[in-house]
C-alpha cells in the first residue's frame, strides 16, 4: 500500500523524501547491537511504524525525523522487543550527542595538520606531483625515496610509542582504527614492538574474530553482502570481553574462518597478564559501541589513514580511498578468496560504512598515523593494472555497475600516468606495503 506520507522533514527543516528502508535499517541494527539478527522481522516492524505514521501525517503535516523515531520506539515496545527498544534509544541518544560533538569540533574532524604535514614533506622529497614521481622513478632515484617514506612511517609510530607511554599507568587497551586497508595490522605489530621494547608487555588482540556468519546479515541485488557495519560483529560479546579483559580476567575468544564466512565453534583462551596493555586492531575502534564497557581513561586511541598528497595529471590531489581500494583488492585475492572484481563492486558498502561509522569519529582519536607511502601507487599498479580495461569494458552499458565503473575509470587513468616498475624487489620486508602485495616480516593474514 502506497504511504499516506511522501516527505520527511529533516532536522535542518529541510523536507526529504520518505524511505521506509531507513527505518528498517535503525531497528535492524538496534537489535543487532544486543545479537538479533532477522532482517525479516525489521521490516515488518518497519511497516507497523509506516502504518503508523499514515494514521496520523500526510504530505499536509509531514512528519519529522524525531516524530518517525518516537513512533518506532513505541511500536517495537508494544510489539514486545523492549532490549531493541532500549537499543534503539541508547542509539539514537549516542547519535544526538555526536551530532552536536561534530558541529562543535568539525574542523578537527578535518587533519589539516597531518596533510599540511604530508604536504610539506612530499615537496622536500620532490614527489608532491606524479611528474616528480615519474621523474624520480626514471631518475633511478626510487631505493631513496622507499628508504625516506619508511623512515617517516616509523618516525611517526616512535611519537605514537612515547605518547603511550606517558599514559601507561592508566591504560589497559590501545587501539588502532581506521578504514579499510589503511595499515592497521602491520602499525599493531610494529607499536608492539616499540613498547615491548620499553618494558611494557603487549598482547595483540584481533576483534575480527568476533564477525557474525555472513549469512546472517542482509544481501543487495546481487547477492553482495553488507558487513561493513559495527552491527556485523558481535557487539554485546566484544563489550563482555573487553569488560572482563578491563579487570585482568581471561576470555574465550571465537574464532572466524573468513574464506568460509562463518565463526568456528573452537575458541580461543585469551589471557592478560598483570600490567600488560591490549592492542586492539579494528576498523570500528572509534565507534563508541564497541568499547562501551572500557571507561575512556582505559583506551589510548590512534587513527590510521593514507593521507596521501599526490597532485595528478588532473590537477586534483589522488584519493586517499582510492589507494586503499587498490590495497585492499590485492589482499583479498591473495588471502581472503575475494576477486579484485568482487572487492571494487563491494567498495560502495566499504566507503558507506567508513562515511557513517569511522571517518566521523577521528576526532575522538589521541594520536593520529598517516600511513601513506610515497613509492607505493607504482607496485600496486604493478599487481593489479592489467585488470582494469576488463572492468572497463564489462560494466561500460551496465547501469547497475555504474558505481564500480566510475571507480574503475579513475583509477585506470591514475595509474596509466604512473611510471611502470618491473618488479617489487625494492621495498623491504619490513614496509607497510608488504602487508597488501605480500612478503611482509610480520604476520599480517
Amino acid at each position: 500500500m502506497t504511504p499516506a506520507i511522501t516527505q520527511v522533514v529533516k532536522r535542518t527543516g529541510e523536507a526529504v523524501p520518505y524511505d521506509r528502508d531507513k527505518i528498517t535499517v535503525a531497528i535492524y541494527k538496534a537489535a543487532a547491537a544486543i545479537g538479533g539478527h532477522d532482517r525479516s522481522l525489521s521490516e515488518r516492524l518497519a511497516e507497523q511504524v509506516e502504518h503508523t505514521l499514515a494514521k496520523t501525517y500526510s504530505d499536509d503535516m509531514p512528519p519529522t525525523v524525531e516524530d518517525i523515531q518516537d513512533i518506532a520506539e513505541r511500536v517495537l515496545i508494544d510489539n514486545g522487543h523492549a532490549s531493541t527498544a532500549k537499543s534503539y534509544i541508547v542509539y539514537r541518544h549516542d547519535r544526538s550527542r555526536m551530532r552536536r560533538r561534530q558541529q562543535q569540533r568539525e574542523i578537527e574532524n578535518i587533519p589539516y595538520k597531518t596533510m599540511w604535514q604530508a604536504l610539506d614533506w612530499a615537496v622536500d622529497h620532490e614527489c608532491h606531483t606524479v611528474d616528480r614521481l615519474n621523474a624520480t622513478i626514471r631518475g633511478g632515484r626510487l631505493p631513496d625515496l622507499i628508504r625516506a617514506a619508511d623512515a617517516r612511517y616509523e618516525a611517526i609510530l616512535d611519537e605514537a610509542a612515547r605518547a603511550i607511554l606517558e599514559r601507561r599507568e592508566e591504560l589497559r587497551f590501545v587501539i588502532v582504527a581506521g578504514p579499510s586497508s589503511s595499515g592497521k595490522t602491520t602499525t599493531t605489530h610494529k607499536l608492539k614492538q616499540r613498547l615491548e621494547e620499553r618494558g611494557v608487555p603487549v598482547i595483540p588482540m584481533s576483534l575480527d574474530n568476533y564477525f557474525f556468519d555472513l549469512e546472517m546479515h542482509p544481501k543487495d541485488e546481487f547477492g553482495d553482502y553488507d558487513f561493513e557495519t559495527p552491527e556485523a560483529m558481535d557487539l554485546p560479546l566484544i563489550n563482555r570481553h573487553l569488560a572482563e579483559l578491563d579487570t585482568g580476567r581471561g576470555v574465550d575468544m571465537p574464532k572466524y574462518d573468513f574464506k568460509a564466512g562463518v565463526r568456528l565453534e573452537e575458541t580461543m583462551r585469551f589471557e592478560c597478564e598483570k600490567g600488560s596493555v591490549i592492542l586492539l586492531d579494528t576498523l570500528h575502534g572509534l565507534y563508541r559501541g564497541l568499547t562501551r564497557s572500557v571507561p575512556d581513561e582505559h583506551k589510548f586511541r590512534i587513527y590510521i589513514e593514507t593521507i596521501g598528497q599526490l597532485k595528478g595529471h588532473d590537477g586534483e590531489y589522488v584519493r586517499w580511498a582510492d589507494v586503499r581500494l587498490l590495497r585492499r583488492m590485492i589482499r583479498d585475492s591473495q588471502h581472503r578468496a575475494y576477486s579484485p572484481e568482487k572487492t571494487i563492486l563491494h567498495w560502495h558498502y566499504v566507503r558507506r560504512s567508513e562515511l557513517k561509522h569511522i571517518i566521523p569519529y577521528q576526532g575522538y582519536a589521541d594520536f593520529i598515523v598517516n600511513s601513506s607511502l610515497a613509492y607505493e601507487l607504482p607496485y600496486l599498479k604493478l599487481n593489479l593494472y592489467s585488470c582494469f580495461p576488463t572492468f572497463l569494458d564489462r560494466w561500460r552499458k551496465d547501469e547497475k555497475r555504474l558505481d564500480g565503473f566510475i571507480r574503475a575509470g579513475r583509477i585506470h587513468d591514475l595509474l596509466s600516468s604512473i611510471e611502470s616498475v618491473e618488479d617489487d624487489s625494492l621495498v623491504p620486508g619490513t614496509s607497510l606495503l608488504r602487508e597488501f602485495i605480500g612478503g611482509s616480516d610480520y604476520d599480517v593474514h
